[in-house]
Order: C-alpha cells, then structure tokens, then sequence
C-alpha cells in the first residue's frame, strides 16, 4: 500500500419604382451612376479588419457571462484525484445546474472553495498580468482562488464509514470503486481519520480523493469548524469535461455503484440536470459568428 502524505488539491433596403413607356412596355426610371453621391446606392461594407476589434469585444463579454454563469475551466495542480484527473489536466465545471437548485450528488467530481483552510501551507502562485485578464474572462484557470477538486462520496442523510482497508460503504452498501488510485486501498489504516464512521448533516457533503493514501480529504479535516464535511453552498459546481491536455479528453460521469439499488434516493433537480459540454471561448465563438454574419448581411442589403 503506498504510503505517500496526503496532497490537497487547489484548485468562460432600398426600394424600387417601375414606370409605363409611352409604347406601354414597362421600364425602370431609375437611372445615373449607383456611385455617385446620393444615388441611394448599397453601401461599402467595413472591412474585416476594422470589425475585428467589435468582434473580439463580443466574445470577451460572452466569455465573461459564460464563465460567471454557465462554464468554467479550472486546473488540476496535484496528484490528490489520480488517475481520474492527472496533474496539469484543465476540466471544465458546470456553474449553471445549481442556479436552478440541483446540488451535488454521489459520485460526482465537484470543485469547492476552501471550507476551513485545508490549503493551509499550500504554496500560493502568482500569476502574471496576461494571466490574471485570461482567467477574468474564463479563458484561462483562476490561480488566485482557494479552490479544491474531490469526489462526493456522501450527501446530506447518508452515514459513510471506512473500517479496515475497505471497502468504503454508505448507508451499508458497499461500494465498487475502480477509479481508486491502482494499489491504494479504498480506505486507510492510518490513525489520523483513515477509519471513520460519520452521519452527513443535510446541507453538506462528505469528499474524498481518487488516491485515497495521497488526498487530504474530508478524513483529514474533521477537527475543522464543518467536521470535515463540506457546506453545498461552498460547491462551484460539478466537473463534466477533461478539457485539455486534447488526448485526455473525456467526460467524468457518475460511477455506476453510486446508482446501485438502496444506496439512496437522488434528487429530481440532479437527475434532471445535465451539464454542458463546451469551453468557455468556444461558446463565445458559436455566439460571435451570427453576429458577425448578421451584421455584414445587412450592409450589403
């Protein structure tokens, strides 16, 4: 079993006229140069290079929107959540289910600020002035936030208990847990929090990392002001997308334990909502080009 110290994990018109000959053919009276000055002619459209600063004005504002309220890329900078997550992975976190009351379930990665500084001693960067306007706009992880990435082992009502090396369980169930760090055991002998018999209290959640013997989780932080348990209202939201490096891409769905028969009733809200699937800037570009298109179409009518 390894024996590493356990990590924590900090963590976008013109009209026309038609007259009668005096033949009584009809014709058109419009006549003279479209060019000249007050002919009534189309205009010349703006070059692309001068709508190339409007466009970009767009996009940052929708990337900003997005990130506020949509999605929102986030860096991994430890090993806390191996092999789901590597170090230097970029995920992409779901910020919209929960303004219409979904709230974490099990199972899921979720990203959170820090409840009751279980960063504490954790080395803080320091990011420079293009890096801080990028991660403004959610084009580029925030460096300066004090957030952590776990997985939902319990929610509110759920007991969790670890006796032994495992396996985990809650409510008495026994959980199949595959993502767990190859020769980690899913729990921990270890005297300070690796065996545990704990009662959520509704409203929090109790998180654990993927490689369970380098992860300072919820097991480590029960002496804190929460118990170890962490606030919903503190949850950013649920990580969906490993977004980059691109040959990582992937989805991070809910383990099929956690949807085993008597485990537990899910929420309608969580059932219900699913979650984005695109980048911050990519949105933006899908929202520029109508724009950009509508515009030019109407200078050339």
């Amino acid at each position: 079993m390894e024996s590493a110290a356990p990590a924590a994990d900090s963590a976008l018109t013109g009209g026309s006229d038609a007259g009668a000959a005096d033949d009584g053919t009809a014709r058109d009276d419009r006549s003279g140069d479209r060019g000249e000055a007050g002919s009534g002619g189309p205009k010349k459209p703006r070059s692309f290079w001068k709508e190339l600063p409007i466009l970009i004005g767009i996009a940052l504002i929708l990337a900003l929107l997005i990130k506020t309220f949509l999605v929102q890329a986030f860096s991994i900078p430890s090993e806390s959540m191996q092999n789901s997550l590597q170090k230097g992975d970029r995920v992409l976190v779901d910020k919209l289910t929960p303004w219409f009351g979904s709230e974490p379930e099990r199972g899921e990665v979720v990203v959170f600020h820090d409840p009751d500084n279980w960063l504490a001693g954790e080395p803080t960067p320091k990011p420079n002035a293009l890096q801080k306007v990028l991660s403004w706009i959610g084009l580029m992880p925030s460096a300066e936030e004090k957030d952590l990435i776990k997985r939902v082992i319990g929610v509110g009502g759920d007991t969790v208990s670890c006796k032994g090396t495992g396996p985990m369980r809650v409510n008495g169930k026994a959980l199949n847990e595959p993502y767990v760090y190859p020769g980690n055991t899913p729990c921990s002998e270890g005297e300070d929090g690796g065996q545990f018999t704990v009662k959520v209290p509704e409203g929090y959640i109790w998180v654990m990392g993927d490689h369970r013997q380098n992860s300072r989780d919820s097991r480590y932080n029960q002496h804190d002001r929460n118990h170890g348990f962490v606030p919903v209202d503190k949850v950013v939201g649920r990580a969906i997308v490993k977004a980059w490096p691109i040959n990582r891409w992937g989805t991070l769905p809910v383990p099929d334990t956690f949807e085993q028969p008597g485990l537990g009733d899910q929420s309608p809200a969580a059932s219900s909502a699913r979650s984005l699937t695109v980048a911050p800037d990519a949105l933006a570009l899908a929202g520029v080009v109508p724009v950009a298109l509508w515009r030019r179409r109407r200078r050339q009518d």
